[in-house]
């Protein structure tokens, strides 16, 4: 989702583009309120859900292009008219934008972005973050290896170097979902503790994932009941991490389906 943002705005520098946004929605639709997409004079940056409708509303774009006007909206019925069936209602919004709004639009673009801090720079780790540059996340990526990040990463991934690894526990932003898969055991349960220990304080870490076995986490709980933390509390941990009934244990495949378990929780961000 960042590099797309960003391909939007770095075309928007250079020439006009209307902005397509999805203002309201009735019924079986393609895509959410707050989809979007930019039509350019000969491209486009993002989608509303395809088929003829996105055809349409490219013609229409295009034609305020061609001769500008204030913001307006249409709506389509996904029936028979529009080739489509999904029976749904959706409400688009037209406005015609140019390189001084560039501002603007990223931080309304950036709004509905959604805290993640990732423990673990393994392969794991790395694959996640190729799948998180795409989403509406904020990345704060964590390790205490000296250098375990690659060169460069996108512009939503913030990477720290923390030794002790758990002290950044207390410096995530409220809300993070947190991902943890260090590259040792030892260090996995000394972020649990500390995660724990804060959502104890403050109950702002919705989510709290631990890669890893069952067993695993079986191992851990029984280190952690002696430190004071109760059935309740420890209830609270999400292990294993990713979609139930996944075999394939290639860190691609682990990162798609953890990417996707974030997706789905409650209020989770939507690109």
């Amino acid at each position: 989702m960042q590099i797309l943002i960003t391909h939007f705005l770095d075309q928007l520098a250079l020439t006009p583009a209307v902005w397509v946004r999805v203002l309201a929605t009735r019924g079986s639709v393609p895509r959410d309120v707050g989809a979007w997409m930019a039509v350019f004079s000969d491209s486009t940056v993002g989608t509303i859900g395809g088929g003829r409708l996105e055809q349409d509303a490219i013609t229409h774009a295009r034609a305020l292009l061609a001769d500008p006007g204030a913001a307006s909206e249409r709506s389509y019925a996904l029936g028979p008219s529009l080739g489509q069936c999904c029976g749904g209602h959706v409400r688009l919004g037209f406005e015609p934008v140019s390189a001084q709004d560039a501002d603007r639009l990223r931080q309304q673009l950036q709004a509905g972005h959604q805290a993640v801090a990732l423990f673990g720079g393994g392969h794991v780790g790395h694959a996640l973050v190729q799948v998180f540059t795409h989403l509406p996340l904020d990345v704060h990526w964590i390790d205490s290896r000296d250098a375990p990040f690659p060169d460069t990463v996108a512009p939503n991934v913030r990477c720290e170097h923390s030794q002790p690894v758990q002290d950044a526990v207390a410096t995530l932003a409220p809300g993070s979902r947190v991902l943890i898969m260090s590259f040792s055991h030892a260090e996995d349960l000394d972020i649990v503790a500390a995660c724990l220990l804060r959502q104890r304080a403050r109950a702002d870490l919705p989510f709290i994932g631990l890669i890893g076995s069952k067993t695993k986490w079986a191992t851990f709980r029984q280190r952690l009941e002696p430190r004071g933390f109760s059935a309740q509390e420890l209830a609270h941990i999400t292990s294993p991490i990713g979609l139930p009934g996944l075999r394939d244990k290639r860190p691609e495949v682990i990162a798609v389906s953890v990417a996707a378990q974030l997706m789905a929780l409650p209020d989770g961000p939507r690109p």
